[in-house]
């Protein structure tokens, strides 16, 4: 049931949800309830998960991208929230290679900044020894001449030194759609595009969801002996629609980031940049594709449907940049995008957004549901076991027993296990031979797919007006195969990095993409060119702050 993760098995899914009495019903398709679901369905109970958008839409993919402890949770004294972070780290280097990276961060420290060396450096230490000193490499201290040689174009007056330590960057809203998969294997029925528009109750407990499938309007009951809520900064908003009574439990805050071309800002390691009089901490982040730069983080009361990034946003990340590389002149024109996101974390009576805390909340509601809230993308399988485990307190002590066991720390995808990934990485060149791709081709796509890139590449067998557009073609029937992607948008924003790292966005690929969707979706030839305009509308609005900058809008 579910192996593929098909679009195509989606309909049949749904069929089969209203005749089904599941053992827990997961509303939300971000990375929280894609943890839920593998969680569950690994101890072998029969879940359901029902998504109203596309999974990852949300906050799962409009993260900072990163796996990291946490550095500066160290002050807040939140060593135990640190050392699960790093512990969780060490995991997902396992379960996911082909998504998470081991990256090397530098913190450059100032004269005027609120840290010195010493106190840092014991900083580093208790970091290191809070990972169990299983890092991918231990610290280092660098003096001021060593940090400019590491990082030619960082700030040199007033330059102390720097640290220099190990995280992770990784591919957000991928790391989702691995874990569904996951959860589909071991029988999870995942669907997107359904909404849970209400609720049905039995002697106070809620006993059914209703559904409505967004593409074709149909309305049906998704019936379950628990209920869990993984919608993130909509929880207050799901626990009024569904509950009525509902005290709030957020705090939203908005995160805003902006893409760089690599050659625009050349960092060969991620920077730790402090804003705000140290209050708030933002990265410079090197990934394959493009350097990414955020997070803000403001308080957002609003519907986070509606997040974007404003003028105002950008102008204070291109502030802190240029505060640390004055040397490269960053200005709006060198933005290849932004993107927002709306963090949901815990009202905790904190005076700041950047102070409160990143701890996670489950809280039992006793109308027979969990709602889970807070938490950080590297802790979502250990936030996941620990939501099933309070659900199932909810069951008879038979079925606690029966579903105590709980096995998550396997790879995501077991063609992309750190052996079949290594293979991989060793044929790659043996693969561009074989199925008469180039080199680079290949590489691409086994650093994306581990060991499943032979059967992608193999798979595609269209003409291209590019090796590259052949590429993303074989990527996008892959995922309407294996990711549940049914649009354009959906295959552009969340399972490629084409919309944020490229300066067209990808739209010279998007008459090769458009036709291979529409070979694999069977649109209409009106239906295509509906769903190109779909990216260039979704292109446009996201980019809509560049009018308060004069900067011309994209010419499509």
């Amino acid at each position: 049931m579910g192996a593929t993760f098909s679009v195509m098995d989606r309909a049949k899914w749904i069929d089969g949800m209203p005749g089904t009495e599941f053992d827990l019903v997961v509303i939300g398709g971000g990375i929280t309830g894609a943890g839920v679901a593998r969680d569950a369905a690994s101890r072998g109970m029969k879940v359901a998960l029902v998504e109203a958008r596309d999974f990852a839409e949300g906050t799962s993919s409009r993260s900072s991208k990163l796996i990291h402890g946490g550095i500066r949770y160290l002050e807040n004294m939140e060593f135990h929230l640190v050392f699960e972070a790093l512990s969780e780290r060490r995991l997902l280097f396992d379960m996911a290679p082909h998504l998470v990276h081991p990256l090397r961060f530098v913190l450059p420290l100032y004269r005027d900044g609120r840290v010195g060396m010493l106190k840092m450096g014991l900083g580093m230490w208790l970091y290191d020894a809070l990972s169990m000193f299983e890092a991918p490499e231990p610290h280092e201290r660098l003096d001021a001449g060593e940090s400019l040689e590491r990082l030619p174009l960082l700030r040199g007056r007033g330059l102390l030194g720097s640290y220099v330590y190990s995280d992770a960057y990784m591919d957000d809203d991928r790391l989702t759609l691995e874990t569904l998969r996951s959860a589909a294997r071991s029988g999870a029925l995942c669907v997107n595009h359904v909404k849970a528009i209400g609720a049905r109750f039995e002697r106070g407990e809620v006993r059914a969801i209703e559904c409505r499938d967004e593409t074709t309007g149909r309305t049906f009951l998704a019936r379950g002996r628990h209920f869990i809520s993984t919608v993130g900064p909509w929880t207050d908003r799901v626990g009024r629609e569904l509950l009525g009574r509902w005290k709030n439990v957020l705090r939203p805050s908005k995160g805003v980031h902006l893409t760089f071309a690599r050659d625009r800002l050349p960092l060969k390691q991620a920077v730790v940049m402090a804003a705000d009089k140290d209050k708030r901490i933002v990265f410079g982040i090197p990934r394959h594709e493009m350097i990414i730069i955020g997070t803000t983080d403001t308080d957002f009361p609003g519907d986070p449907s509606t997040v974007g990034a404003t003028p105002e946003d950008v102008r204070y990340l291109l502030a802190v940049a240029g505060e640390y590389f004055p040397g490269a002149k960053l200005a709006a024109e060198d933005v290849i995008s932004a993107y927002a996101g709306v963090r949901p974390l815990v009202h905790d009576g904190a005076e700041s957004e950047s102070k409160t805390s990143r701890e996670h909340l489950i809280y039992a509601d006793p109308r027979n549901v969990t709602f889970v809230a807070g938490g950080k993308y590297t802790t979502y399988r250990r936030m996941a076991e620990q939501a099933v485990a309070a659900a199932l307190e909810n069951f008879p002590v038979e079925d606690q027993v029966r579903f105590r066991l709980s096995e998550t720390k396997s790879p995501l995808n077991p063609a992309a296990s750190p052996e079949k990934f290594a293979d991989a990485r060793r044929r790659a060149g043996q693969w561009a031979s074989e199925l008469g791709w180039g080199g680079q081709a290949v590489l691409t796509a086994v650093e994306r797919h581990g060991g499943e890139a032979h059967g992608i590449l193999a798979a595609e067998k269209g003409p291209g007006d590019s090796e590259a557009a052949r590429l993303w073609c074989a990527e996008a029937r892959h995922a309407v195969a294996h990711t549940m992607c049914s649009g354009a948008v959906d295959f552009y924003v969340r399972r490629t990095p084409l919309f944020l790292s490229r300066r067209d966005h990808g739209v010279s690929f998007l008459p090769a993409i458009a036709h291979a969707l529409q070979a694999e979706l069977g649109w209409s030839d009106s239906q295509r060119r509906e769903q190109e305009e779909s990216v260039r509308a979704y292109i446009r609005k996201e980019l809509a702050w560049k009018q308060d900058f004069q900067i011309s809008a994209p010419n499509f």
